[in-house]
């Protein structure tokens, strides 16, 4: 493995029943703004392709954060604080345009049921019959809390799941002068929201589950398990059968050489793990030996590894024939 040290620069019914037909309409449109939409889907990429979506901007209203343009679009709030250096995301200026994060380059594992890449705070569900891609924001392990990584299943679905503290979880309440019952009930004051599924990692004690918090989703929050939007969570729990496998990765640095002879890199920044500050991003040799092409424009490479912007960005061609066709920098 190669080394690179890169520094970091309601009740809705009775609401509508006491308005006319116009502004029923407006203030639909306006509560359901206010909840994150359902996962990105994407058709499957045709073999010996690996890029999914299109760039996108977002021209800024006023009132907008990073975290609500982030619920409206169902993209991590971190991954538009990367791919837009410079703008402050609590109050970026209205009219701006800021970047979306909505292209990314399919992680290089197998593509078959769920890929969490901790990295990117993404998680991937390849639906190989219907030849579809869903693609949800999820938060993960904090510093020290890390989300564990490697190869599992799902191993038990549960509807309206309760809550078991373990004894560091319980420790960690008791130093912030909290204490916590044995178990928490079912219900809105559940951490884990409506739906988990339980993977089979340690002792059963990591999960794939929904929240009752209003923030925290594409980020680090959690205490190891895997965290998801409400809405995102039921979506995903109807489509997941009992031991689905299960990958989590933590691949900072995502290349591609797509059918048509473009390559591709994405970075992201590297995550300190197990309470180890290490922001050195560590390519395959298979990756420096794509990046290390005749045709591939080391300035543009470069860049992407300093900015870690988290979007994909061309930066070449396998043949000298189509780079000049392309007529590329």
């Amino acid at each position: 493995m190669f080394r690179i040290s890169i520094g970091k620069n309601d009740n809705m019914s009775a609401v509508l029943s006491v308005v006319g037909d116009t502004m029923r309409v407006l203030l639909t449109l306006l509560l359901l703004s206010a909840f994150p939409a359902f996962a990105t889907v994407y058709p499957m990429p045709a073999p010996g392709n690996s890029l999914l979506g299109v760039p996108k901007l977002y021209i800024v209203k006023k009132g907008d954060s990073f975290e609500k343009i982030a619920r409206r679009f169902d993209l991590g709030p971190l991954n538009i604080i990367a791919s837009n250096p410079g703008i402050d995301p609590l109050l970026p200026p209205p009219g701006s345009k800021i970047k979306l994060p909505s292209a990314m380059l399919l992680p290089n594992v197998p593509h078959k049921g769920i890929v969490v890449n901790l990295a990117e705070l993404r998680l991937y569900y390849f639906d190989n019959a219907a030849k579809k891609v869903y693609v949800f924001p999820v938060g993960i392990g904090r510093i020290g809390l890390d989300t564990p990584l490697g190869a599992t299943r799902v191993v038990q679905k549960i509807k309206n799941p309760t809550w078991t503290p373990t004894q560091g979880t319980r420790e960690r309440y008791a130093a912030q002068g909290k204490t916590l019952p044995p178990v928490v009930a079912a219900g809105p004051n559940n951490p884990l929201g409506l739906f988990a599924m339980r993977l089979g990692f340690g002792h059963g004690e990591y999960l794939i589950h929904g929240t009752n918090e209003d923030v925290g989703i594409g980020m680090r929050v959690s205490a190891g398990c895997i965290r998801m939007e409400p809405q995102n969570v039921e979506q995903l729990f109807a489509m997941v059968k009992l031991h689905t496998p299960v990958r989590v990765i933590n691949e900072p640095v995502k290349t591609a050489q797509e059918a048509n002879g473009a390559i591709y890199i994405e970075v992201h920044s590297p995550l300190t793990r197990n309470g180890k500050d290490d922001n050195a991003l560590k390519l395959s040799s298979e990756q420096l030996a794509l990046l290390s092409k005749s045709y591939t424009y080391d300035k543009k490479v470069r860049k992407a590894l300093r900015m870690q912007a988290g979007i994909p960005e061309m930066v070449g061609y396998h043949n000298l024939k189509t780079a000049k066709q392309e007529k590329a920098p």
